[in-house]
């Protein structure tokens, strides 16, 4: 379900956040943008594989070695495997009927 929600996202720079099994947009025109849309629905699948908390505990553990060893909090977010899966595949709009189980993994450890 998708939800415009200025207030969440007022102060940031982000579009868009999904936190399952919502997605919410800074702009209600953002609907309409589905490369951005494509990107958070990646972040779904990704979030149901996991069994959702555990996606959100590797997010955070994830972003927490980056952010150590890259010593830069957009370069850490940027390295998440989950992030550069969803930015990787986000203009294929096909990509999660074809995506394989776990796709993520493959972007773990490589910096951006």
């Amino acid at each position: 379900m998708i939800i415009v929600c200025q207030f969440l996202l007022k102060n940031t720079k982000i579009s868009g956040i999904t936190l399952f099994p919502f997605i919410f947009l800074r702009h209600a025109g953002d609907r309409d943008n589905h490369v951005l849309i494509n990107h958070e629905r990646i972040h779904l699948k990704q979030q149901l594989e996991m069994l959702i908390v555990l996606f959100y505990l590797w997010y955070g553990m994830e972003y927490l070695y980056w952010l150590f060893k890259l010593k830069n909090a957009y370069l850490a977010y940027k390295n998440i495997s989950f992030e550069r899966e969803a930015y990787a595949m986000e203009e294929d709009l096909g990509y999660l009927r074809k995506r394989k189980f776990l796709s993520f993994w493959k972007y773990i450890g490589h910096i951006a």
